[in-house]
């Protein structure tokens, strides 16, 4: 028996395409025999000593018979044709028993194009709601019913469903129109400014000198309108506080996750910060999990102490598990299990470590303004005024500065603005939840993970894997992601990937989710930015710049913008202090602040072959297949060359090695790629390996740069501060930039 077709339907309606198959299909040959999972096909038999002229005989079962009963031996031309359901969407395989019947090329045809027209690609989105007549709930309901029915079991379901709608809800909206972005940072001219003043200042002079005031009143009324100059201009009407006072901030930033991390650290350094957040302080859409080597560097830069840093540790793991579904994969891309015993296996308890850097930084002089939404920011040559709304009370707040800080994430309309119609090059939407027991024995022994995890092909045009970490007591952390390109028409939804983690959370670890304890849940967009060198996207504006996921500081495979701060937190920290202490603010100067790293830029086309495009169905093992051939041959390596794989670490030499390795192993593997990869594409990873290659070659040559950096420093820094900072630069690209720390 030879499997002939493999196909997704993408579906969930399973028992419509059985139907389909069953009763509409028209096979144009041979006998259709209904089964429970589909039919089978009895086509027109030859016997044997009629096949070398091609004579065709006996349509019908019986006539088999009669053959079989004489002295005829008969070639067996039965086609079996079934489905089945897993990961909430339907697969179909055909098997033949022996040779082709005639028309077999046709029949498949057929079969395709049936199956296309009859259960095309959708991509669904979330209806229009509107909140104030009805709840989340009522309105979600008739479309998401797991999504609302376990979201409700969560201590603060309406609260986060919201949230999750509202994260969707912007994220299309960005999508939608990218050649166009909403403009929210706005530069200023200084005269535009200086000529407001004046002519403010001349009106309300004349004011009061036509109705008697005092010269004194007039000094004060100049003096009120240059005071509201200096908080911001607002619009017309608007209802508007300050701060409280005249504070001066060094710096302003916006978004309370990966931004009070940076925040504390800043103002540890002696520099007036204000961090705003538009949910309460202390909550967040993920969970993080680091290993011990890399939360050092909160350590190395004095935020935390090595004792406050294990109160934050809720569990350290003993091994992580990567392996792919490769049920249905060739032998050459079928791989054992990759372990990764320090990958990931440190989970911390992510709402402890923001308060804790959240007093860091108020210990510090810093202050956080939290439920407070950004609105926009003029760009002046002094200074940063940002505008922004409270919430709560709906007032609107402005507050200057001399830098902004954008951390908001992936919904940053800052970064879609800064970079046009290419913000991000890919995304992961992200969804899960902290389950607090509920799993029977022996379904999951709390000291493992699964780094990368899947249990099947392609489901609608995804790609799905699962990690799952495991936390304090009996919690253990589970996440639902995808690779995907970002497309107008399909930007990804984190509603509709709920529904798929709810409905198929049991395939993946058998439970029943009516006994599992909900805690909370896990979602959002880490974006990903194919960068071909390191002037490849846009993070700084005057007085403004980028960080963490909102400068798309993603990695290939599991880390987002959490894991890439925190390794280059020292980077970013000595860059910005340096341009901050000598007012070095122009975007020239900022663009060098960045985490940028030439090995992560080579690796892209790993993430890209991760991705379904939009309108394209692939073979649906294609991507597990993939992932099997090169999760193989990190499996035969040390465990170390995988750990520095996967923590972003891996050299010019390691890189070419296990490249060529995958080419030999598997040569197939460049034709599946090229498949569904763009030659623009590989005209630009081509442009990323150069880079790579000529910067691995300058850190070998130039390898004592840093070193000779640092003697020279005292006497360069002072005279010729820019030049410093574009000197301190390189030397971060030649050592971080290549994934190695900066000696000093």
């Amino acid at each position: 028996m030879q499997e002939i077709l493999y196909l997704e339907v993408p579906t969930a309606d399973t028992a419509a395409v059985r139907h389909w198959l069953q009763r509409e299909f028209e096979s144009g040959i041979g006998e259709k025999i209904i089964t429970p999972d589909g039919f089978r096909l009895l086509s027109p038999a030859t016997p044997t000593n009629s096949i070398e002229s091609g004579t065709q005989m006996f349509h019908s079962q019986s006539a088999l018979g009669d053959i079989n009963s004489g002295n005829y031996n008969l070639k067996s031309t039965e086609l079996s044709i079934f489905v089945w359901s897993v990961q909430r969407t339907t697969y179909l395989k055909v098997f033949r028993l022996e040779d082709a019947p005639p028309g077999e090329r046709k029949f498949l045809e057929s079969l395709r194009l049936g199956l296309k027209n009859q259960f095309p690609d959708r991509y669904p989105q979330p209806p229009v709601i509107d909140t104030s007549k009805q709840s989340i709930f009522e309105a979600l309901a008739p479309y998401y019913p797991l999504t609302v029915k376990y979201f409700q079991k969560m201590p603060k379901g309406e609260y986060d469903l919201n949230r999750a709608y509202w994260w969707e809800q912007r994220w299309r909206e960005s999508t939608r129109n990218p050649q166009q972005p909403k403009q929210v940072v706005f530069l200023k001219e200084e005269g535009a400014a200086t000529d407001f003043v004046a002519d403010v200042a001349d009106v309300i002079k004349v004011g009061h000198q036509e109705s008697g005031s005092k010269k004194g009143e007039e000094g004060a009324a100049t003096d009120f309108v240059a005071d509201v100059i200096k908080v911001g201009h607002q619009e017309s009407g608007s209802k508007s506080v300050s701060d409280g006072g005249d504070v001066f901030y060094d710096l302003i930033y916006i978004g309370g996750a990966l931004g009070v991390i940076h925040a504390a650290v800043m103002a540890r350094l002696g520099y007036r910060v204000l961090l705003l957040e538009r949910m309460p302080f202390g909550r967040m859409n993920r969970e993080w999990n680091i290993s011990r080597d890399e939360i050092q560097s909160l350590i190395d830069l004095g935020l935390f102490a090595a004792a406050e840093v294990e109160t934050l540790i809720c569990r350290e793991y003993k091994d992580g598990y990567n392996k792919f579904f490769d049920a249905n994969n060739p032998p050459v891309a079928q791989a054992p299990i990759l372990h990764t015993p320090k990958v990931l296996n440190v989970a911390l308890d992510g709402e402890k470590l923001l308060y804790l850097a959240g007093e860091k930084l108020t210990a510090a002089g810093g202050k956080i303004w939290d439920e407070t939404e950004f609105v926009r920011a003029d760009v002046a040559a002094e200074k940063v005024t940002v505008r922004c709304c409270h919430l709560p009370t709906k007032d609107d707040r402005t507050v200057s500065g001399r830098l902004l800080v954008d951390a908001m994430g992936s919904a940053s309309p800052i970064a879609w603005q800064l970079n046009g119609g290419r913000a991000f090059d890919s995304v992961c939407p992200t969804v899960g939840c902290v389950i607090d027991g509920g799993f029977e024995p022996g379904v999951w022994d709390s000291e493992y993970g699964d780094v990368l995890y899947s249990h099947g092909d392609i489901s609608r045009g995804r790609q799905l894997i699962w990690e799952l970490f495991p936390a304090a007591g009996e919690e253990l952390t589970v996440y639902l992601f995808h690779y995907h390109q970002v497309h107008p028409e399909n930007p990804g939804s984190l509603l509709e990937l709920y529904e798929d983690f709810f409905t198929i959370l049991p395939e993946y670890r058998r439970c029943d989710l009516d006994r599992l304890v909900w805690k909370k849940p896990t979602f959002g967009y880490i974006p990903g930015h194919f960068s071909t060198d390191s002037r490849d996207r846009t993070v700084a504006f005057d007085r403004l710049i980028a960080i963490g996921d909102a400068a798309s500081l993603q990695s290939p495979l599991v880390f987002t913008g959490f894991g890439s701060l925190i390794r280059n937190l020292f980077r970013l920290t000595d860059l910005l202090d340096t341009a901050l202490k000598h007012d070095l603010l122009k975007a020239h100067h900022l663009d060098r602040i960045r985490a940028y790293q030439s090995n992560v830029s080579v690796t892209w086309l790993f993430s890209k072959g991760m991705m379904v495009p939009t309108g394209r169905s692939l073979p649906p093992q294609r991507i597990n297949s993939i992932l099997n051939t090169f999760f193989g041959i990190l499996a035969a390596q040390e465990l170390a060359v995988a750990e520095t794989f996967i923590k972003d670490r891996i050299d010019w030499l390691t890189f070419n090695r296990l490249a060529l390795q995958a080419a030999v192993q598997n040569p197939s593997l460049l034709l599946w790629i090229l498949d569904f990869v763009s030659l623009r594409d590989i005209g630009r990873w081509l442009r990323s390996y150069l880079t790579f290659t000529l910067l691995a070659l300058a850190s070998w040559l130039f390898g004592w740069l840093p070193s000779f950096a640092r003697r020279i420093q005292p006497w360069l820094e002072p005279r010729y501060p820019a030049v410093w900072l574009q000197l301190l630069s390189t030397c971060y690209a030649l050592t971080y930039g290549m994934g190695r720390r900066l000696k000093t």
